[in-house]
């Protein structure tokens, strides 16, 4: 018998939130694996934006960069999808292409562009 997949994904819930980003990472990317190959009931868009935000906080940064290009190509005008992609790109060090995410974040949604770098804000 299998564990339901509401109860690994409140685990999986449960790693990120105690700050055990690998871990969490490991088990949204089994979530997201089996929500694309069966219908559990579960979209995917919300695990995926999971399982990058884990990358984002297990240091996976090409990892999380992939799942976020996937998820704004999807989404363009969602700001947050935006802003995780800036900030994955800022950590890289790729502040330029950075920008443009940070940029739209805070045109399209509530979330403001960081002032680091010596940057203004966007009004």
């Amino acid at each position: 018998m299998t564990t339901p997949f509401s109860l690994r994904l409140a685990l999986a819930e449960g790693l990120a939130d105690r700050g055990d980003h690998a871990s969490a990472a490991a088990a949204f990317a089994e979530l997201v694996d089996e929500a694309t190959r069966e219908d559990v009931g579960h979209g995917t868009t919300a695990l995926r934006t999971s399982l990058a935000r884990a990358y984002f906080g297990s240091a996976q940064l090409g990892r999380a960069e992939s799942v976020l290009r996937e998820l704004v190509d999807e989404s363009p005008d969602d700001g947050y999808l935006h802003l995780l992609l800036g900030r994955t790109l800022q950590r890289q060090r790729r502040h330029d292409d950075a920008r443009r995410h940070l940029t739209l974040a805070a045109v399209l949604g509530d979330h403001e562009r960081p002032t680091a770098y010596g940057e203004a804000r966007v009004s």
